[in-house]
C-alpha cells in the first residue's frame, strides 16, 4: 500500500471517529432522561441559562456537522468543521463561566483545536465550492450576456 493510500485512510478514518463522537452528542442532547454525561441535557442547559429547548438546536448542528465530517468532499467536511467551531466556541464560553468540572472544561477546548484544525486542513480554494449560487446555470448564462453587452 502506497504512503498517499494510506495516508488516505487514516485522514478518513479520523473524520469518521469525529463525525461518530459529535453524533453521540446529537443523540444525547435530544435523549430525554439522563445519559451516560450524567443529568439530562434539558436539566444542563436550564441550569447553564439556556431555555432547555435549545438543546434541540445545539443537537441539530452537532448532526448536521457530523454527517458533513464523513461526506468525501472537502468543502463539506470545511462547513461541518466550521458548524463545530461556532457551536464548540459556544460551549467553551458556557462551561468558563459555569465553572464545569475538569474533564468538561478540558473537552470543549480540545475539541474546538481539532475543529479549528479540520477546517484549515479543509479549507476551500474559492468560496463559490462551498456555497454553489442557486441556479448557476442561469446565472452564468445571464453574466455571458451581460459581459457580452460590455
Amino acid at each position: 500500500m502506497s504512503q498517499r493510500l494510506r495516508s488516505a485512510r487514516i485522514r478518513t478514518g479520523l473524520y469518521w471517529f469525529l463525525g461518530f463522537e459529535f453524533f453521540v452528542g446529537f443523540a444525547t442532547k435530544f435523549w430525554p432522561g439522563s445519559t451516560f454525561f450524567g443529568p439530562a441535557y434539558s436539566e444542563k442547559f436550564a441550569e447553564w441559562g439556556f431555555h432547555p429547548n435549545m438543546r434541540f438546536v445545539v443537537g441539530g448542528l452537532e448532526l448536521i456537522a457530523a454527517v458533513l465530517l464523513v461526506l468525501p468532499r472537502r468543502e463539506s467536511r470545511f462547513l461541518g468543521a466550521a458548524t463545530l467551531v461556532l457551536v464548540l466556541t459556544g460551549a467553551v464560553t458556557t462551561h468558563l463561566i459555569d465553572d464545569a468540572p475538569f474533564w468538561q472544561g478540558t473537552s470543549a477546548p480540545i475539541h474546538l483545536v481539532i475543529m479549528m484544525v479540520v477546517a484549515l486542513a479543509n479549507w476551500p480554494a474559492d468560496w463559490r465550492d462551498v456555497v454553489p449560487p442557486w441556479g448557476s446555470s442561469a446565472l452564468a448564462a445571464r453574466g455571458a450576456v451581460a459581459l457580452g453587452d460590455r
